[in-house]
């Protein structure tokens, strides 16, 4: 019994230690995506704000100074409107902008559900522990309130066991049919929950050759729209330079502005490409569907062993008890206290016999 319980303790701590990690992983995992949805929202606002600033600014000065040559003018209102034209392209990539659902807070929901469940956990194997070493003792020093009392323990931690192990077979039932075909499930979820189109989330979640980058039209016309503003920018700066001094100042900004945004634009392809979060998928899922459950099935096995060992225990107590000798409430004092009631005993006979 004691083998079998030292055992199940052993396995009920890995398990508990593997199932804590799983779900660590599945946290990290929703904290590193929404970093990277919260970073193209950033990049996209940046960027069209810089484009705003520069169509209002620059752009501006520049037809102001260049009023006088109509061409000049007629290639500057071209830029405007590319600039314009790629900030509404733009603005359209931040896809995740505006949804309720927040990875950051379901990874605050899970690590609060976890860390009392790991709590609870450790408090019942160490409650299982001192039942163990508390019986030991009881029978060992063969006190039967000690033993009543650890009998009445083991009663509640079977309780206990049985009730984990059915919670365990549960979650892990549930598990286990969630992980044979995930994608379908989370991308049905997700889009309940964002109301984000299938295309986007099976880009994401699928990523694969068979799914085309619902962005990537948005991002060819963005990028035609500021080579061709880098275009007429470096046609103004050869026309309207060496005639309009005052035009070198805006240009010069707009270039410096534009460089800048086309930086943006090559981290924001990088950031809407489907691997990095399609990673972060992927570990979440090793982390449910793998630690994790492997975390409950040893758990499950934990509470078989307890419960058995426990069981076994409440069948044995009641006959260890019988064999136990006769209680003596003076078992425990000292023959040669002249307070015990043998030796006092022993005293008047020895006074009467004089």
């Amino acid at each position: 019994m004691q083998r079998s319980d030292s055992a199940g303790i052993g396995i009920g701590f890995y398990g508990n230690s593997e199932t804590s990690d799983g779900v660590s992983q599945l946290s990290s995992a929703l904290l590193h995506a929404n970093h990277t949805l919260s970073t193209i929202d950033d990049v996209v606002l940046e960027t069209v704000e810089r484009l705003g600033e520069a169509v209002k600014t620059e752009l501006t000065t520049l037809e102001e100074v260049l009023s006088v040559r109509m061409e000049l003018v007629a290639a500057t209102r071209g830029a405007r409107r590319q600039a314009e034209a790629a900030a509404q392209y733009l603005q359209g990539l931040a896809f995740w902008q505006g949804v309720s659902l927040s990875p950051v807070q379901v990874a605050e929901d899970v690590t609060f559900v976890e860390e009392y469940r790991w709590l609870a956990y450790v408090l019942l194997l160490l409650l299982l522990l001192l039942v163990c070493v508390f019986t030991l003792l009881g029978l060992a020093k063969q006190s039967k309130w000690l033993v009543l009392v650890m009998t009445a323990m083991s009663l509640l931690v079977l309780v206990l066991s049985w009730g984990s192990m059915g919670l365990e077979a549960a979650t892990a039932v549930g598990l286990s049919d969630f992980c044979s075909n995930p994608d379908t499930y989370v991308l049905n979820l997700t889009q309940e929950e964002t109301g984000l189109s299938s295309d986007i989330l099976s880009y994401y979640f699928l990523c694969n050759q068979a799914v085309s980058n619902p962005f990537q039209q948005r991002l060819t016309l963005s990028q035609r729209a500021l080579a061709s503003i880098h275009s007429q920018l470096q046609g103004l700066e050869r026309e309207a330079i060496p005639q309009f001094s005052a035009a070198q100042k805006p240009l010069l900004s707009l270039e410096e502005t534009l460089n800048v945004t086309e930086r943006s634009f090559h981290q924001l392809v990088a950031l809407l490409h489907c691997r990095s979060l399609h990673k972060d998928y992927g570990s979440a899922l090793r982390g449910l569907c793998e630690d994790a459950l492997e975390g409950l099935l040893f758990l499950m096995l934990f509470s078989l062993l307890s419960a058995g060992a426990l069981a076994t225990t409440l069948c044995s107590l009641p006959r260890a008890w019988a064999l136990f000798p006769p209680s003596d409430d003076y078992d425990d004092t000292d023959d040669d206290d002249p307070f015990n009631p043998q030796e006092s005993k022993r005293f008047v006979q020895w006074q009467s016999s004089i």
